[in-house]
């Protein structure tokens, strides 16, 4: 979490939309966005918001996918720092 922003990776997340992706949450707004290029799979965030996802994917973006392949194995994955 950071700035109001809540990003999730959920385990086994990998049948509906078949890439690695994160669950995004910021108020009332979602958003499921790939990784580690960032294209938004489904729903919308306010642009600001948007933009420091972004920024947080491509510093992290190593760190995202290996999480991503703990996650689809069903095994814990590591805490990323928030952006800052």
């Amino acid at each position: 979490m950071f700035y109001g922003i809540i990003i999730r990776m959920y385990y086994f997340d990998n049948q509906q939309h078949n890439v690695p992706h994160i669950h995004v949450h910021y108020q009332d707004h979602a958003a499921i966005i790939e990784i580690p290029e960032g294209n938004i799979l489904q729903g919308k965030l306010p642009t600001s918001k948007q933009k420091l996802v972004d920024a947080w994917i491509e510093i992290h973006k190593d760190e995202l996918m290996a999480d991503w392949e703990l996650a689809i194995n069903g095994e814990s994955v590591f805490k990323i720092d928030p952006l800052k």
